[in-house]
């Protein structure tokens, strides 16, 4: 009688699983990118579950900062549940007010739960040049940032911090990486 009760829980077990990544699967198929055309008061954003790019350009001044980020960071909730190995989120931002830097954080606060010691996640900052040369100590580095730091104490996945200086035309000039 015993044999029988732990084949049937081995049967359901394995259907459990099955059915498991079948509706896994499914969900990554029908996880399509988000892009949000930028304006004058808000970025452009481009996040793409493929690739793992999460890409926000431009400026951040909107009057209702909620009403761009909410969708963002529902999106990336569900993108954490089936994250890619390397997740690259680039903020190119020329300026931004406080409720979307609290935003932004509360973005980053949810990447910095993906589930898996084994991934890492990758914050790319691009600056203008003449701020990245004050930065040339790591102190420097690590006072400006620790903010950052500070959201990814807890932090699952790796974290590196990679900063490039930009020059007039928006090119990148020089780069520094730091980990956290």
């Amino acid at each position: 009688m015993m044999l029988w009760y732990v084949l049937i829980l081995m049967i359901i077990r394995r259907a459990y699983f099955f059915c498991f990544k079948v509706f896994k699967r499914t969900r990554m198929k029908d996880f399509h990118s988000l892009i949000i055309e930028g304006t004058p008061k808000s970025p452009q954003i481009e996040l793409n579950p493929a690739t793992g790019d999460f890409i926000f350009s431009g400026r951040s001044i909107p009057e209702n900062a909620a009403k761009i980020y909410e969708p963002i960071l529902n999106w990336v909730s569900e993108y954490i549940l089936n994250a890619r190995p390397v997740t690259n989120l680039r903020f190119n931002i020329e300026y931004f007010n406080t409720s979307s830097s609290l935003w932004l954080a509360k973005i980053l606060k949810v990447l910095s739960k993906i589930n898996d010691p084994d991934y890492v996640l990758f914050l790319h900052l691009y600056i203008p040049l003449e701020e990245f040369d004050e930065l040339r100590e790591f102190e420097d580095i690590k006072d400006i940032f620790s903010p950052i730091e500070d959201l990814f104490q807890s932090a699952i996945p790796s974290v590196g911090l990679k900063i490039y200086g930009t020059n007039e035309e928006e090119e990148v000039v020089r780069d520094k990486m730091v980990y956290i």
